[in-house]
C-alpha cells in the first residue's frame, strides 16, 4: 500500500472514531440537532474515504477526491461540534462551506471513475 494511502486509512479511522464519539456526546451530552448530522458526516465520509484509500484510487483521486471530502467533513463537523460543546463557531460559513467541499468532493471523486483509464 502506497504512503498516501495509508495516510487516509488513518485519517479515516480517525473520522470513525470521531463520528462514533460524538454519537455517544449527542446522546449523553445533548444537543443532538448538531451532533447527529455531524456524527453521521464522520461516519459516511470515513467510510468513502477507506474505500479510496484501499481500493487502489489513484493519487490524483485520493487528493482531489478524498482530501475535498475530508477538508469538507471536517469543517462541517467541526464546526457543528463546536458550537454544540463549546458554543462557538469555527468561524463564519464553516459548515456550510463544509458541505460545499463535501459535495465538490463527490463530483470529482464520480469525475475521475468516469475518465479512469485501465
Amino acid at each position: 500500500m502506497a504512503s498516501s494511502s495509508r495516510f487516509f486509512v488513518l485519517l479515516a479511522g480517525l473520522m470513525g472514531a470521531a463520528g462514533v464519539a460524538l454519537a455517544a456526546a449527542a446522546t449523553h451530552a445533548g444537543a443532538p440537532e448538531l451532533l447527529n448530522p455531524a456524527s453521521n458526516m464522520l461516519l459516511f465520509h470515513a467510510a468513502a474515504l477507506l474505500a479510496l484509500a484501499l481500493g487502489g484510487a489513484s493519487p490524483l483521486l485520493l487528493l482531489a477526491g478524498g482530501g475535498t471530502l475530508l477538508l469538507g467533513t471536517v469543517l462541517f463537523s467541526g464546526d457543528l461540534a463546536l458550537r454544540a460543546l463549546a458554543g462557538v463557531r469555527a468561524f463564519p460559513m464553516a459548515a456550510p462551506a463544509g458541505g460545499m467541499l463535501m459535495i465538490l468532493g463527490w463530483l470529482v471523486t464520480g469525475f475521475c471513475g468516469l475518465f479512469h483509464r485501465r
